[in-house]
């Protein structure tokens, strides 16, 4: 059985070929090196979430703070049902209902398969744990990132990074945790995806301070401005959608995100985004430029354009 040969400081390693996962087609590992989408942003803004509802899947940890503490790097494998005889050595499973057309695989676990998604969700945060406990404060991330594929005839394939949020007024745990970060969002074929509070100040945003570092001419950074519901009334982002704070080439797109302890699913979640934004006097008028379905849209846009490249 092999382990997770864990990169030391300074160096990533993107385990795109690996025999403890399924068998993937050279076109799709490909397509997994050159487009890898980058979440960066502050605790708590939801960048998790974006990652689910980008997917349409329920399985990530999600609370207040610092949850996230290794990064996870999910690669999506679009599988068509036409193909879904078993391959490779990825083949058991002990869930009790197995969806033989959607499953994921974590590369530390060979020859097993997670048709569940609540099991997943479970196995990223026994991982996290094991690999933090020694940890002397909860501000604290590990670098070791954990490993999922998932199979499904329901998405692109492509690469998507949920990193630890960026740690605030304290320094001593930021400067590790910002090298690391920085590591990510430097790869030229990383589109970053700077997920920002609409509640945040955006002048003082280190999502975007950051990403400016390794892409001064932020020709791959995106802006997703998170929880505009909870705005006050009478205060819009539209200053900002309209670029006249911080401009970004591929722009900004407004989210109204799933809230902690909400008994919604991701389906319910999008249809009362759409609702706001429609029925909110500062968006209703371009209510077609945001929200979910719109951020996916604009993806597929990057996605043609890599293609072209």
């Amino acid at each position: 059985m092999s382990t997770i040969n864990h990169a030391p400081p300074g160096t990533l390693q993107w385990p795109i070929d690996d025999p403890n996962f399924t068998t993937v087609d050279a076109n799709s590992l490909q397509i997994l090196e050159r487009f890898k989408l980058c979440f960066l942003g502050a605790h708590s803004v939801g960048k998790s979430t974006v990652v689910e509802n980008l997917i349409g899947r329920e399985f990530l940890p999600h609370g207040f703070g610092n949850v996230t503490r290794r990064p996870l790097i999910v690669q999506l494998i679009h599988r068509p049902v036409a193909n879904r005889t078993s391959t490779n050595n990825a083949s058991t499973t002990t869930d009790a209902t197995a969806n033989s057309t959607e499953w994921g695989e974590f590369l530390h676990l060979p020859n097993q398969k997670f048709f569940d998604y609540t099991k997943i969700r479970d196995q990223i945060l026994y991982d996290t744990e094991a690999e933090t406990q020694h940890l002397s404060d909860s501000r604290e991330i590990s670098p070791n990132p954990i490993h999922l594929r998932i199979f499904s005839p329901k998405v692109l394939t492509l690469t998507l990074i949920d990193l630890p949020g960026i740690p605030v007024k304290h320094p001593i745990y930021e400067q590790p945790i910002r090298d690391m970060l920085i590591q990510y969002i430097s790869s030229p074929a990383c589109l970053i995806i700077a997920v920002i509070s609409a509640l945040d100040d955006l002048a003082h945003c280190k999502a975007l301070k950051m990403a400016r570092e390794v892409d001064p001419g932020r020709a791959r950074t995106f802006g997703l401005l998170t929880k505009v519901d909870l705005m006050d009334p009478g205060y819009d982002v539209v200053r900002i959608l309209a670029g006249r704070i911080i401009s970004l080439p591929f722009g900004y797109v407004p989210l109204v995100n799933r809230g902690i302890g909400k008994e919604m699913d991701i389906a319910s979640a999008l249809k009362a985004e759409r609702e706001f934004f429609k029925r909110h006097p500062s968006y209703q008028a371009k209510a077609e430029y945001c929200g979910m379905p719109f951020f996916a849209h604009k993806l597929n846009l990057w996605l043609k354009l890599r293609v072209q490249v």
